[in-house]
């Protein structure tokens, strides 16, 4: 049991009956709490030659989770860098004024909103370069409604190729962004989208925002451009990181939580004590709905067409293979903690020997036929 799951476990009740969590924050609450318990199930593996036994149990999956979190952040950038066209790309960062960002925490489905206008505001830029050849821009969007104290603050992280491509297939560069531009646009775009889903009742706050962002919301980019052969680290860094990780959170009492980060405006290290009740409801209100995007794309990245074919990717299909192989259970444990799981004492490597499913060894053409019975049940009732 890692330290979250112990904080999550003493106030499991609490939580249920005090914060009132939203259904999706239970799921994720119950899914973490059980990952690696070995009455779910698991693998058992046998050394051939010695024959020892090792028992390995299932996990979750729950992006909540900070084992299974990290690895749905892997599996997400090497995903998304075989995407990449071969060129520099800019980290943009598009936030929001600090009075909007309850609304999106009592209404999430105007995260939406936030999307459409850092799409559409981007498209633009690259349009009003030249609108007869329509030069096209790669981008991909992430949110992220967390800072590093954990409060509640929703931005999007926009990863945007430094140049076009034009419907008569020409790529022009760009190496300059209009951010004066993009600040107002955004804040334009924005304001627009939410005010017909709220209501009337935006319109004051819709004024106010207008009257103290006269030079619109704040977009910066990150100091350090990102080149094809750093971009893939700079996407698992910045664009794929869960809320926490367990190595920032430094104590537990019992009744405290001790966590540290170091403070975006000026690099400095804090260190911050609270009660775990709040520490609690500071991470699950970050749990997304279920099936809600956080990562979309944009752009070249968003469509598929022939013409696009022709544009070198930073990674070659031939490499991909290599990539995915290093987001496997065994490979990714190799790398992160330089040993292999399934080596045994004697020197030789386990191998797979049954599979234990709801309390009981079940082969794995049974899982299959009883999966495939269960699909072909649901297509025929259809």
């Amino acid at each position: 049991m890692n330290i979250l799951q112990e904080i999550f476990s003493d106030y499991y009740e609490e939580i249920k009956y005090t914060l009132h969590p939203r259904k999706t924050e239970m799921e994720n609450i119950d899914k973490m709490l059980a990952c690696g318990d070995p009455s779910f199930g698991g693998a058992m593996y046998s050394c051939p030659h010695c024959g020892k036994l090792k028992f390995v149990p299932f996990r979750c999956h729950s992006r909540f989770c900070p084992s299974c979190g990290n690895k749905y952040a892997m599996e997400r950038t090497t995903s998304m860098s075989f995407k990449l066209i071969n060129v520099t790309h800019r980290h943009c960062v598009f936030t929001i004024d600090e009075q909007l960002r309850d609304f999106f925490l009592n209404d999430r489905s105007l995260l939406d909103c936030l999307f459409h206008s850092v799409s559409s505001v981007v498209s633009r830029m690259f349009l009003k370069l030249n609108k007869s050849m329509n030069f096209t821009p790669g981008f991909i969007m992430v949110l992220h409604t967390f800072g590093r104290d954990l409060k509640w603050n929703p931005h999007i992280h926009c990863l945007i190729s430094e140049g076009g491509y034009s419907d008569n297939g020409f790529w022009r560069n760009v190496h300059h962004f209009n951010y004066t531009y993009l600040r107002n646009a955004f804040r334009t775009a924005l304001l627009n989208k939410m005010e017909p889903l709220i209501g009337p009742s935006f319109k004051k706050v819709k004024a106010r925002c207008y009257q103290e962002h006269k030079d619109g919301f704040y977009v910066y980019a990150k100091p350090n451009k990102c080149d094809p052969k750093t971009v893939i680290k700079y996407i698992g860094r910045y664009l794929g990181r869960p809320v926490i990780a367990t190595s920032r959170i430094d104590r537990y009492d019992g009744d405290f939580v001790t966590f540290h980060y170091n403070r975006h405006e000026d690099g400095r290290y804090v260190e911050e004590t609270v009660p775990a009740m709040e520490f609690i409801a500071r991470l699950i209100r970050h749990i997304p709905e279920k099936h809600f995007k956080m990562i979309r794309y944009g752009g070249i990245y968003a469509r598929h067409r022939k013409s696009d074919s022709r544009l070198r990717r930073a990674v070659s299909r031939e490499k991909r293979l290599i990539y995915r192989s290093f987001n496997q259970w065994r490979t990714a444990i190799l790398s992160a903690f330089g040993y292999d799981p399934l080596k045994c004492e004697c020197g030789t490597t386990m191998l797979f020997l049954e599979l234990y499913f709801n309390h009981k060894r079940v082969s794995l053409e049974e899982m299959y036929e009883e999966i495939m019975s269960r699909s072909r049940g649901k297509r025929s009732s259809s």
